[in-house]
This record gives structure tokens, C-alpha cells and sequence, in this order.
């Protein structure tokens, strides 16, 4: 979504002086976050070029569900094959998530601020509940043996208070928090907007408050009393830009894009080749490239 200048003005971004992540200054009002959020966000208008929407991921089943199946692949090699587990997913948009780990024999549940969403969740019979990203008491005392936290932790106000309180509230002693944000800052993307004179078209606020990258998550994940067990990046997607596919600021152009990694991931799986294509994601995290940063962490 386009800046408002005025906004983009108003805010700067600076690393946190107690805990090292990128973000934004001032941090964004409630008031202020409130008002997007009611306005904007949750628009029709804006659904509808919004990745996470109910349309797009329909659409696009199969490379949605990869990356479901990614996280359940990492959830069985930590807790071991015929277990019964279960997942809590903060912020699940329309619950294709949570529908996906249903299907695999886990007990799901999961909260949204978007009446929508919870709407639809109810309507595949799943248990779920309509409250802020950071309000847990509604849930009582369950707990669970894996927390996701997908795209989110990038629009909190203060992403440390909820991850404290997820693993002083919702998270079992040796459970896995799963935590994928934006990978932001990464050198793909600085040198491409030195290049092509982009203005950070990554900072966008009141949506986006803090900026991480694998260095700075980890980092604020340790901080916080969690250990660090895997790290695993995204296609590179701003790679396209360096071999000048400048698709910032081209919805049709950044569509040919993104499907053109969409078949690069179809055809290595295809072919027998999705472990290598894991051990690739895994590789580009240590150099804190991909556009999405994954993290899985245990509460020590």
C-alpha cells in the first residue's frame, strides 16, 4: 500500500536502544495504530491486493500450503512422529492455517481481531476467538505445544510483551514458538534501492513498526528466554530487482515475479529436490538474506 507522506515524514527509523531490532520513531500511537487498522487494513479495497486475503490464498492452495507444510515438517522432527499436538495461531487472518494443521491430527485454536476471519474460522467448526493480537485472556490457562506468529510481530507496539507473555501464558515449557516476519534491511533489498532509487519502499508506516532481521530476532528471541533452534529464509524475491525486474510500484510486473518463484519451488519439489530446496532457505538465513525471515525457539 502507498505512504502517505506525511506520515513517512513523521516517523524515522531507529534501532532500540534496550533490545537492538529495528523501528520505527515515535513508536505509532494506539490511537494511531487503531485508526489504520479500522480504516485501512481491514478495507475490502484492501483485501483485495493484500497477500494474507482469503482470495489470494485460495488461489494459490499449493504454494500456501508449502509453506504450512514447511512448519509441520519442523514441528515433527522436534517433538517426534504420532504425537498429539497442539497449535495456537496469533492473528490467523481466514484460518487456512489453522484448517491445515487440523487436516494433520493437531488440536488448532487461535485468536483475530478481524470479525471476518473469526467468522469464517467458526464456519469450518473451528474453536477460536475475536480479541486484540496482544489480549490472551480470553484463552484461560491452555497451553500449547506450538505458537505461530505469522507476520505479525513486525505491526506490535511492543513486540517484547508478547513474547514474554507467550511463553509465560500460551506456550508448554517445551513447546516451539514459530515466528515468520519480513526480512527487512537485508543487502538485496539496500542495494537495490541505492540502485533504482526505491525510497525504502519497505518502511511503511503505522502497518509495519519494527524492522528484523534473522541477527536482530534472534537476538530479541534470546532476550526475551527463548533458545534459537532453526532459521530458515524465503525466496530472495528482491533479486529480481538486481537483474532489473523493478517491480516496486508495478502490481502486474510483481505478479510475474512472484510467480516465477512460485514455479522455481513447484519444480524443485517435483523432482525430489525439496530437502536441497530447505537446506537453500537455511543457508541464505545465515547470510540474512530472503524476504521473509523463520524462526522456531523454545522457552529455556
Amino acid at each position: 500500500m502507498k505512504r502517505e507522506p506525511e506520515m513517512k515524514k513523521k516517523h524515522e527509523v531507529i534501532k532500540d536502544p534496550e533490545y537492538g531490532y529495528l523501528r520505527l520513531e515515535p513508536i505509532p500511537t494506539q490511537k494511531e495504530v487503531e485508526k489504520y487498522y479500522a480504516q485501512e487494513f481491514y478495507s475490502s479495497n484492501y483485501q483485495m491486493f493484500n497477500d494474507s486475503s482469503l482470495e489470494v490464498q485460495k488461489e494459490e492452495q499449493e504454494f500456501t500450503d508449502s509453506r504450512w507444510n514447511a512448519i509441520y515438517d519442523t514441528c515433527v522432527k522436534h517433538f517426534g512422529k504420532n504425537k498429539n499436538l497442539s497449535l495456537f495461531d496469533i492473528g490467523f487472518g481466514f484460518a487456512q492455517a489453522l484448517l491445515f494443521f487440523k487436516k494433520k491430527g493437531f488440536e488448532v485454536s487461535g485468536l483475530e481481531p478481524c470479525a471476518e476471519g473469526v467468522e469464517y474460522a467458526k464456519s469450518k467448526g473451528l474453536d477460536v476467538y475475536q480479541s486484540g493480537i496482544e489480549d490472551f485472556s480470553k484463552i484461560g490457562d491452555k497451553r500449547y505445544d506450538v505458537v505461530t506468529l505469522i507476520n505479525v510481530l513486525e505491526h506490535l507496539r511492543d513486540p517484547v510483551k508478547i513474547l514474554i507473555e507467550i511463553k509465560e501464558k500460551l506456550l508448554k515449557k517445551n513447546g516451539l514458538l514459530v515466528i515468520d516476519v519480513p526480512n527487512d534491511f537485508n543487502d538485496f533489498q539496500t542495494v537495490a534501492n541505492k540502485e533504482h532509487n526505491l525510497n525504502e519502499w519497505w518502511v511503511c508506516p503505522p502497518n509495519h513498526i519494527n524492522y528484523f532481521s534473522f541477527d536482530s530476532l534472534s537476538k530479541l528471541l534470546a532476550q526475551c528466554g527463548y533458545k534459537v533452534l532453526v532459521k530458515e529464509a524465503s525466496f530472495p524475491l528482491e533479486i529480481f530487482l538486481l537483474m532489473g525486474d523493478v517491480y516496486v510500484g508495478n502490481q502486474k510486473l510483481g505478479k510475474v515475479c512472484h510467480q516465477k518463484r512460485v514455479m522455481f519451488e513447484h519444480l524443485m519439489r517435483k523432482y525430489g529436490k525439496a530437502d536441497k530446496l530447505t537446506e537453500f532457505y537455511r543457508s541464505l538465513a545465515n547470510l540474512n538474506l530472503g524476504r521473509q525471515a523463520v524462526i522456531y525457539a523454545s522457552p529455556i
